[in-house]
């Protein structure tokens, strides 16, 4: 799944089957795995061998063609109920990640009415479907990086936390995508990885696709990064998002809501880049997010090894909210967007998706 520039694509449909990169297994093994059902896409969300709000959006695209392809009824109702069950099954896996109902609502509106045609080409239109949100996602996250780099000051150091590059997304990632756009124009002296407890996806992932891409890193410990803010060693911090509402407020990986604390603390400008599936326009702030809780065994074990005494509770939210007020710009696809963020949101996206 290595592509000519050094990026890597973590999803791929070809010859009738879906493929992804197993990012359990990293950075130890590149193993490509083949999903050939929903409940396998299910699975792999729930286990997060697929993570990354773009990706997951993605893959449960392809789950429902996959879920849904064998379907031997004739009924257009029967088939639209299917589609309904799957989909709702989908998304049940992870619900914080508004990319993953956005793309399965999608789908589900571009079958709405077509009573008239046979089910195979509807079968074929959910495939078509899920292939063009697929294409999409690659331009426009390279179109968030080109965005971004405007924003990257020459020699920067710029921290990032959890993961946000192809292996999060269709290619190129969001935050990742800047920092590589702004790498091969010279301006980035290092980059800061926290190593994102608890499952160390920074560790893990992050550091694995800098060093795919070339680029100078250092990992630290999560509780390390206020330490070199106070040092001067920080210019910039970058994440990306799996929510945003429409007042700007961010849902993003456990562990980035303190850092724009710290951020804004010691005067350093805190970035969000993400694609527009991850606007949610519902959600008037981030007291509606819903936040996913995982097993307690992250937290209390590590590597499957016991971390703490037998019988120790654990409290592990898998996401945190960042209020818009800590956030200096969202970069996406469309362009630049500052505060006032409710306003300049609407202004950004009055324009139906394409």
């Amino acid at each position: 799944m290595k592509q000519k520039d050094e990026l890597y694509q973590s999803i791929e449909w070809r010859n009738g089957g879906l493929y992804i990169i197993d990012q359990t297994k990293l950075p130890a093994e590149e193993s490509v795995i083949h999903l050939e059902n929903a409940e396998q896409v299910w699975d792999a969300f729930r286990q997060l061998k697929v993570r990354g709000a773009p990706a997951i959006g993605i893959t449960g695209a392809y789950g429902l063609y996959l879920g849904i392809r064998d379907f031997d009824g004739d009924a257009y109702s029967e088939f639209m109920k299917e589609c309904r069950r799957l989909a709702d099954y989908l998304n049940s896996s992870r619900p914080t990640a508004v990319n993953l109902s956005w793309a399965l609502s999608y789908i589900m509106e571009t079958l709405a009415g077509q009573e008239a045609k046979p089910l195979l080409e509807l079968k074929q239109k959910i495939l078509k479907t899920a292939i063009s949100i697929h294409d999409e996602d690659r331009r426009l996250c390279k179109t968030i990086g080109e965005n971004g780099v405007e924003l990257v000051p020459n020699g920067a150091n710029i921290l990032t936390h959890c993961n946000t590059g192809g292996l999060a997304t269709g290619q190129y990632g969001t935050a990742f995508s800047v920092i590589f756009h702004a790498h091969q124009q010279g301006k980035v002296k290092q980059v800061w990885v926290d190593e994102t407890r608890p499952l160390l996806q920074g560790a893990r992932l992050t550091t694995w696709e800098l060093q795919k891409a070339s680029i100078q890193h250092s990992l630290i410990v999560d509780s390390a990064a206020g330490f070199l803010m106070s040092r001067g060693k920080v210019d910039m911090v970058i994440t990306g998002a799996d929510r945003i509402t429409k007042n700007g407020d961010t849902a993003n990986k456990i562990g980035t809501y303190m850092l724009s604390v710290l951020a804004k603390e010691h005067g350093i400008p805190f970035y969000v880049a993400a694609p527009y599936s991850t606007l949610d326009m519902d959600l008037d702030n981030g007291s509606q997010i819903e936040i996913e809780l995982r097993d307690e065994k992250e937290v209390t074990a590590f590597n499957h090894q016991k971390s703490s005494p037998e019988g120790t509770k654990a409290y592990n939210p898998a996401f945190d909210i960042t209020p818009h007020q800590n956030i200096s710009a969202i970069i996406t696809e469309k362009g630049i967007i500052y505060p006032e963020f409710e306003k300049n949101i609407q202004e950004v996206f009055k324009t139906p998706r394409e």
